[in-house]
């Protein structure tokens, strides 16, 4: 398997404990890790509530508002408005933050990596670009269509992701409002 594809609607909602969200994981690595043993995890949460947001001790965390009017994230050294959609925001999961909705519903792309097995990037690109070839990775269009050269089209909410297989590919938008989510992971040298 080069690739593996995917449709957001079709993944499952998990509520959280709290009753503040709901979280589709897209992928958690590797394979059978818990949310202790993850290298590195991908999931699109649904924020229908203020509260606290779980700390992951160790783990670096990127997120990305999707949809929604966004939130006002405080604590331990950080005050942030994720309130511009597609514009990641990274930040250290030790913290332990209060979460406040800004308007109704908010939706957000949720990258985590753990420190010292590897580095996350995300970018949400709205222009053609040339992938290169990385080990492991994730692209999800978020907004329109986007054309990826030897892999067909995505739409809004369809994404590939890989792993342990390295991938390159040529990104093009397939619509005027095409936007693309792209994660890459790198393992840390052993």
């Amino acid at each position: 398997m080069a690739y593996e594809r995917f449709k957001l609607d079709e993944l499952p909602a998990t509520p959280w404990q709290n009753g503040g969200g709901t979280t589709r994981e897209i992928l958690c690595w590797p394979p059978g890790a818990d949310m202790r043993g993850f290298d590195w995890r991908v999931s699109v949460a649904t924020i229908a509530a203020s509260g606290p947001f779980s700390p992951f001790a160790g783990v670096d965390r990127t997120l990305v508002l999707l949809e929604g009017e966004g939130v006002w994230l405080e604590g331990e050294g950080v005050r942030h408005r994720l309130d511009t959609p597609h514009d990641p925001f990274r930040f250290s999961g030790d913290a332990a933050l209060r979460c406040e909705l800004m308007g109704r519903v908010s939706t957000g792309l949720n990258v985590m990596a753990r420190r010292g097995r590897g580095t996350a990037t995300v970018e949400v690109l709205s222009e053609a670009r040339e992938l290169p070839r990385c080990e492991h990775g994730l692209l999800l269009a978020v907004q329109g269509h986007y054309h990826l050269r030897g892999a067909g089209l995505l739409k809004t909410w369809d994404g590939l992701w890989w792993a342990d297989q390295p991938q390159g590919f040529e990104l093009t938008p397939a619509s005027r409002d095409g936007r693309l989510a792209v994660v890459r992971w790198e393992p840390d040298p052993f």
